[in-house]
């Protein structure tokens, strides 16, 4: 009987002492697992901040009073693909009003354009653009109708830096297909003078 007693209590004592060893293990498997799983910190993406600095934002706008009233706003977006090169959109709106006919007209033009750039030196780029333009004009009859005309834009561009990150610019272009429902004359220069921010 005595060693009956003695013998149950080794075991008790064994299981006890196994059942802490057990327990201490699982807690150090628990913390150390707690510490791998800790949660990451959010990578900060460099990526997207520097091709946020590449982008560049600009336009011109003309205007002409007299009989010829017009008013022409284009803003544009780029990208620059390389520190010379660069490529990106522009939309164009146009608004005229005509006091050369009997009733006066008015006019509604819009359309938009991709173009690319290319820095020879710091201020002097070459620059080509694919535009289509909307126009609105009018019948003898005086119903309005609706047309529209493709330009490929030819030509260079003078800028100069006026702020830590803007420019003006100054450009002139031709367009080499003459579409033959063009507004303009053959081979007439577009001149445009505007300003643009990170260019």
């Amino acid at each position: 009987m005595k060693n009956l007693i003695m013998m149950m209590s080794f075991v008790l004592i064994s299981a006890m002492g196994f059942s802490q060893i057990s327990d201490t293990t699982n807690a150090q498997t628990q913390t150390k697992y707690q510490k791998q799983t800790k949660p990451a910190e959010p990578i900060k993406n460099k990526n997207s901040k520097a091709s946020f600095k590449k982008l560049y934002f600009g336009g011109s706008m003309g205007f002409s009073f007299g009989n010829y009233t017009s008013v022409r706003i284009y803003p544009l977006i780029g990208y620059k693909v390389t520190p010379k090169l660069s490529a990106g959109f522009k939309f164009m709106y146009e608004y005229a009003k005509s006091n050369y006919y009997s009733e006066s007209k008015t006019y509604n033009n819009y359309g938009a354009s991709i173009f690319s750039r290319y820095r020879i030196i710091p201020q002097i780029y070459l620059h080509a653009e694919y535009s289509y333009m909307n126009y609105q004009s009018y019948k003898f009859n005086g119903e309005s109708y609706r047309y529209g005309v493709p330009y490929l834009l030819l030509g260079g561009g003078f800028v100069q830096r006026i702020g830590a990150s803007s420019f003006a610019y100054a450009e002139i272009l031709f367009d080499v297909l003459n579409d033959s429902n063009s507004p303009y004359a053959e081979w007439a220069p577009f001149y445009s003078v505007g300003v643009s921010v990170g260019f």
